[in-house]
């Protein structure tokens, strides 16, 4: 009896087994872009595990934040290596020191510019240079095809991985929010220039007629820009491999879905396609509690409460005399201040002020005495700020930062500052402004209510869509062809210009028609009268 009832249990137990979905996992292969995207990209892949999934990450000899994490994925790692640390910390150091003289020299102001070019044409070249060298490595081709890669998953700030996943003809996953030319929602989606800001114009959705100008302007600077960069290094390898009636655009084009990182809390109103999906926020979470130490600091702050101060992974450290005035405007304040600093220790600093190397950015955004940002303006650091519901002091630095600040400025959630003319007096009168003008942290209130109220979190929405294109073999139900029609028949000049000419004709034929009845009566009558 009772091995008989053993055995029954034992075949429900099998029954339910059975019922259980099928958990079987998928392969990913990642080609990612390094420095500050590589965090988001983390945040993908880490869950991608975490759901079963198998990943392999194609990373460059010599990384910035790209590392070894075995538990987690595998890599691929290319002979070809990256830029240097020591030319990007140049690099920054550069564009801080422009950014600094350009309120006095439109030289400045010119040199940012060609200095920002002149880096990216050169990215650009490696990546392009290491495309090939992958394309022409017989052996690493060979295992890339036997693996059999469900879906390439790719940041096209850079073409590596676009050219890659149709090299391998694999479905392609974009973790998105720039392309070479700029906002990748104007590579896919329709953007009426009357309305939609391009990136950097600092415009918001309703414009003016100058501004508009200002608009096309940027717009068309964009093109040329995406033509100066693109053309000399990727049209080459995509004519030899793909075909020479082929275009970069084209396949980046092609893609099948676009995992937009952003949303309508942070983006203007503007027209979408069923292949965006909105992700905006996918990184933020609920805030952890803090070490002890840190947790005591904050809490000695008491109904004051706490500013936290970082500008961001890559800079550590500001100019020392801005760094001076910084400290001794945090002095004057009865605020508590935690500052993520990593240079000389100010001497104008109070006691009110905590430095350290690194800071636990999201969980201090998330704390409830926390009440003011202040911040370089990267998205990351933007979107935890929306989801935490803390106001921003913005100090943009370099590339996106003023566009991100700019459209939470629009949207009364934020106060910039010009790190080229702040000083104690200007910093004191904003982080205030900030601190006591309810208007600001009840508008980023608001945001945050509205980031959250949806029916699916971000991170889930991804995960959702890139799992339905590896059940699918692709969305290509989702993607139009319009990119496949030249400007003229995507605007439909050709269809006006032949109604046009058809109305011309009708109205030419109309016109004779009448002049030979005009000749006909009158021309009758004359001949009588004579």
């Amino acid at each position: 009896i009772i091995s008989h009832i053993h055995m029954n249990r034992l075949v429900t137990l099998a029954a339910l087994l059975c019922s259980l979905p099928s958990t079987d996992g998928g392969k990913v292969l990642v080609f990612p872009v390094d420095g500050s995207h590589w965090v988001n990209m983390r945040v993908l892949t880490e869950e991608l595990h975490s759901r079963g999934h198998s990943i392999t990450v194609i990373k460059p000899a010599q990384s910035l934040y790209i590392k070894e994490m075995p538990h987690y994925y595998q890599t691929v790692t290319l002979k070809a290596a990256t830029a240097s640390d020591d030319g990007f910390n140049r690099f920054l150091t550069t564009m801080l020191q422009l950014r600094l003289e350009s309120h006095t020299s439109w030289r400045a102001v010119l040199r940012t510019g060609e200095v920002i070019l002149k880096a990216m044409y050169e990215w650009h070249k490696i990546v392009a240079e290491t495309v090939k060298e992958i394309f022409e490595d017989a052996k690493l081709m060979q295992s890339l095809q036997e693996a059999k890669y469900d879906v390439v998953l790719t940041d096209p700030c850079f073409g590596g991985g676009v050219l890659l996943a149709h090299r391998l003809g694999l479905p392609l996953v974009l973790n998105v929010r720039w392309i070479i030319p700029g906002d990748g929602h104007f590579a896919v989606a329709p953007s009426p220039l009357s309305y939609v800001p391009v990136a950097g114009a600092l415009l918001t959705d309703k414009m003016t007629f100058f501004q508009r100008v200002k608009n096309v302007f940027i717009f068309l600077m964009a093109l040329h820009h995406q033509a100066s960069l693109v053309g000399p290094h990727y049209t080459p390898i995509v004519q030899h491999y793909f075909g020479p009636n082929v275009d970069y655009m084209e396949l980046l084009q092609a893609s099948d879905i676009w995992l937009m990182r952003n949303d309508f809390t942070f983006e203007f109103p503007r027209p979408s396609m069923p292949n965006i999906i909105y992700i905006g926020g996918f990184q933020c979470k609920p805030s952890k509690r803090l070490s002890k130490d840190l947790e005591d600091f904050v809490q000695s702050s008491g109904e004051h409460g706490v500013i936290i101060m970082t500008l961001g992974t890559l800079v550590g450290n500001l100019p020392e005399d801005i760094t001076e005035g910084i400290a001794a405007a945090f002095a004057q304040l009865p605020q508590k201040v935690i500052w993520r600093h990593t240079g000389k220790r100010p001497s104008t600093l109070g006691n009110n002020t905590l430095l350290l190397d690194w800071l636990p950015q999201n969980d201090l955004l998330g704390h409830p005495k926390t009440r003011v940002f202040v911040a370089h303006g990267g998205t990351n650091g933007v979107q935890e700020a929306i989801y935490h519901g803390v106001p921003i002091l913005g100090l943009p630095l370099m590339f996106d930062q003023d566009d991100n600040l700019f459209r939470m400025e629009a949207k009364g959630v934020a106060k910039v500052l010009d790190l080229a003319t702040v000083n104690k007096d200007s910093f004191l009168e904003a982080v205030k402004a900030v601190l006591y003008e309810r208007s600001y942290r009840e508008n980023m209130q608001m945001l945050s209510r509205l980031h959250r109220d949806q029916p699916m979190k971000p991170l889930d929405r991804a995960m959702f869509w890139i799992e339905f294109v590896m059940r699918h073999k692709g969305a290509a139900h989702l993607r139009t062809d319009s990119y496949k029609m030249s400007w003229i028949q995507y605007h439909s000049i050709d269809v006006v210009a032949f109604l046009l000419s058809c109305f011309m004709l009708m109205a030419l034929i109309c016109f004779l028609a009448v002049k030979m009845l005009w000749r006909k009566v009158f021309g009758r009558k004359k001949g009588k009268t004579d």
